[in-house]
């Protein structure tokens, strides 16, 4: 398992502070992009459920905000990254769509939206790391 997706689940695990799906994902990788927490978290605030309206998931805008800030402004990686979301996810990238599929599948929502968000993380370490900006581990 990667440093990242250890953070991931940490902080969508926290008993104590609840950290929306954009924050989890962003917040994943704040070690590494330099940035403090305090900070990524009021810019991710307002994009956890779907921009708060059920519009692209969370976990979709948080991940191209992390490629951003890792300096891929690239369309080819950003649409790689919404392919693979939607490949692991029925073709969805919509948070409404997204719950609405799982509730008819009789799932709770939280596992449902903890796993958008460790797929999120994955796919965004996949591509650091096919472009070089992240090592392996």
């Amino acid at each position: 398992m990667s440093k990242y997706l250890d953070k991931a689940k940490e902080l969508r695990n926290d008993p104590v502070m609840h950290y929306n799906c954009a924050q989890a994902v962003v917040l994943a990788f704040s070690e590494d992009l330099g940035i403090d927490e305090e900070t990524l978290m009021k810019l991710t605030a307002n994009f956890g459920g779907g921009m708060k309206m059920a519009s692209i998931c969370g976990t979709v805008t948080g991940g191209a905000m992390v490629l951003g800030l890792f300096g891929m402004d690239n369309v080819r990686a950003l649409n790689l990254f919404y392919q693979k979301v939607k490949d692991r996810h029925e073709g969805l990238l919509m948070c409404a769509d997204l719950l609405k599929l799982n509730a008819s599948k009789g799932l709770p929502k939280k596992p449902h939206c903890d796993q958008m968000v460790y797929d999120s993380v994955q796919f965004v370490e996949e591509i650091l790391q096919e472009q070089g900006i992240l090592k392996p581990e």
